[in-house]
């Protein structure tokens, strides 16, 4: 499984995760496809084990907006894309940015992907 299909299926689960009772484990089960990884298994554990640290940070960096009014694909998009930059620093910060937008350009609509950039890139800056 490449990274960026790790990070659709990731995106999946946590899209998933976001208002059920499920546990990770149950909704990562629900993900048809590919068997999975060691980056996929991690982005997905380490997004929902740093939500609440991911969350208070996204809340600095979102202007007239509160993270419970983004629509839902948003916000699983950027707390995904939020836990690569602070937990991952690995991956180079063009390339999470880069991956957000085309997982919105996927799964959002038209201006989901003008949204994460915007917030990408002031946390990108600020950071």
């Amino acid at each position: 499984m490449k990274r960026h299909e790790a990070r659709e299926k990731a995106l999946q689960v946590l899209f998933q995760l976001d208002n059920t009772d499920l546990t990770v484990e149950e909704a990562m089960g629900h993900i048809k496809g590919q068997p999975t990884n060691v980056f996929y298994e991690k982005i997905v554990t380490g997004t929902a084990e740093h939500l609440e640290e991911i969350d208070a940070t996204l809340e600095q960096h979102l202007e007239k907006w509160s993270l419970a009014r983004l629509p839902k694909i948003e916000r699983t998009v950027l707390r995904l894309a939020v836990y690569e930059l602070l937990y991952m620093p690995e991956t180079p910060k063009r390339v999470v940015l880069n991956e957000a937008i085309e997982l919105c350009k996927t799964f959002g609509d038209d201006s989901s992907s003008k949204f994460v950039n915007g917030v990408l890139s002031k946390f990108t800056e600020q950071e």
